[in-house]
């Protein structure tokens, strides 16, 4: 059984029109967001082991912070640029690649290719995974190369506001 974690990044600033998009950077509720959503995802089961994140400075920030509120463990990751999509396509081929010795992988990247994925992949449809959102999905599979449609089973879908007091 193979496992795929996603977490989209947590929201960012749109306040300088100047930055490249790959430039931007978190905003304060993206970095409340990561300190609320770090302990709800372990609690989830994210190993946060075989992490990969897109090279987006937002993406980055995210994963950052989320290990910085876990300092019990060990967090560690590897950026890969072609993590940095927005399209479920690139994102489906670059988990087909993966090598087989490996049973969870945690992903740091980027709408729509999160939520597009899995709905493509997943048993139940999600109508958007949010900023700083965690997604698993477990598949039967032996081998990341024959993860095809539907074949995948959401077995868990968290979002900030589900634990932001009220």
């Amino acid at each position: 059984m193979k496992k795929l974690h996603l977490i989209r990044h947590a929201k960012s600033s749109w306040a300088s029109d100047s930055l490249a998009d790959v430039d931007r950077p978190l905003n304060p509720r993206g970095w409340e967001a990561c300190r609320t959503m770090a302990p709800q995802m372990v609690k989830a089961g994210c190993p946060f082991e075989a992490v990969f994140c897109s090279p987006a400075l937002r993406a980055q920030s995210t994963i950052e912070r989320i290990a910085q509120h876990l300092p019990d463990r060990d967090i560690s990751w590897r950026t890969d640029n072609a993590l940095y999509t927005f399209d479920a396509q690139e994102l489906l081929r670059w988990c087909r690649k993966l090598d087989d010795s490996r049973l969870a992988v945690v992903v740091v990247g980027h709408n729509a290719a999160i939520t597009d994925l899995c709905n493509q992949m997943g048993d139940r449809f999600i109508e958007n995974v949010p900023t700083c959102g965690y997604v698993q999905l477990a598949f039967e599979q032996k081998s990341w190369q024959d993860l095809s449609a539907g074949s995948g089973k959401l077995l868990s879908f968290l979002k900030p506001k589900m634990f932001l007091s009220k």
